[in-house]
């Protein structure tokens, strides 16, 4: 494949998706398939939750960002498990393989588990139990451009099911990286989920898939053990603000007394589209990260006792060709996600 026949293909689909979802760019509930947006890696949950700016190799962000993919990861691969929340479970696995010196790919599987569940008929009578899950499998590939920039590209089949419901859709991302590394600098772009459903969950109800706009920059500063990472995430949309919460007098429902509610201002809306992380690169075999997401802290954090709501930390490992990574996101006081990645590199 020619350069000028992969950017060709991957413009004619960003044009396509843009198309179907720029009028309709929704968030919170409005969309189908969104706990597929989860990160399960270690690494990326504790760079808080998104991560899409670091071309080192690491197989797991191929599916955060597909022009990461490159030669760097070629026979790597990952598993990853997360301890979600309400007995919910992640897995994920990657693996990546060089084609052509400036070509390469990345699979990408991904389920959430959400347990046996009770069931119920209208009168409220046990009749049984019903299970839940979400699936992804996620082809991409990496073009190295030239010496600075790369693009990529991946192609999502996602599936899920609640009890007799079932849904599949298909979608894409696109991104672009520019990587210096003699200036330390890595700016990447990524539009994601691109897409349809093609079965929907009931007749005549075709939901909307996640679209999103997301931009990253990491820099390490000359000399520096550590690397600076800024991530903006749903540039598709100004206001992530919920209803009711940009100001507007609202009605209490038990009290029937008009409560108005704070005003956000400008500030406060864009930092609601920002995630700032750090990571530590203390060596080649032992790393660790810290990062903080705003938006988490406001939306979830309990009043009066936000504690460390919306900080994410974790740690790296590296022995010969083995890697291991640990990622605690936190949410709010009622507890944290845990993330475990296993890594291991089939070539040296």
């Amino acid at each position: 494949m020619n350069s000028s026949n992969f950017i060709n293909r991957v413009f004619f689909l960003i044009v396509l998706g843009l198309l179907d979802n720029a009028a309709s760019a929704q968030i919170g509930g409005q969309t189908v398939f969104n706990g597929l947006n989860i990160q399960p890696a270690a690494r990326v949950a504790a760079m808080g939750g998104n991560f899409i700016s670091s071309k080192d190799g690491d197989v797991n962000l191929a599916n955060s960002n597909p022009s990461l993919i490159d030669s760097s990861m070629h026979g790597m691969m990952a598993l990853s498990y997360v301890d979600y929340f309400a007995k919910t479970n992640f897995g994920h696995a990657a693996y990546a393989h060089q084609l052509k010196k400036d070509l390469t790919l990345a699979a990408n599987v991904q389920f959430i588990s959400h347990g046996k569940m009770n069931e119920y008929d209208a009168l409220g009578n046990a009749i049984g139990t019903f299970s839940a899950g979400d699936y992804m499998l996620n082809i991409g590939a990496g073009y190295q451009y030239d010496s600075l920039w790369s693009l990529g590209a991946s192609f999502k089949t996602l599936y899920a099911n609640i009890a007799e419901y079932n849904s599949l859709a298909f979608a894409i991302d696109a991104g672009a990286t520019y990587h210096n590394p003699a200036k330390n600098w890595t700016i990447s772009g990524v539009i994601k989920n691109l897409g349809t459903q093609v079965k929907t969950f009931t007749a005549n109800n075709r939901e909307k898939l996640p679209f999103e706009i997301q931009v990253g920059i990491s820099k390490k500063p000359q000399h520096a053990p550590f690397r600076f990472s800024l991530t903006l995430e749903n540039l598709q949309q100004w206001d992530l603000t919920y209803e009711g919460e940009s100001g507007s007098a609202t009605t209490d429902p038990l009290t029937g007394e008009e409560v108005s509610t704070r005003n956000f201002e400008f500030g406060d809306k864009a930092m609601r589209h920002a995630i700032l992380g750090v990571e530590f690169l203390l060596s080649e075999k032992f790393q660790f990260q810290v990062a903080y997401n705003y938006r988490r802290r406001q939306e979830l954090a309990i009043e009066n006792k936000p504690g460390m709501s919306g900080f994410s930390f974790g740690v790296f490992f590296k022995v010969k060709k083995i890697e291991l990574s640990y990622g605690r996101a936190i949410y709010n006081i009622a507890g944290p996600s845990n993330h475990f990645t296993f890594g291991y590199r089939l070539n040296s």
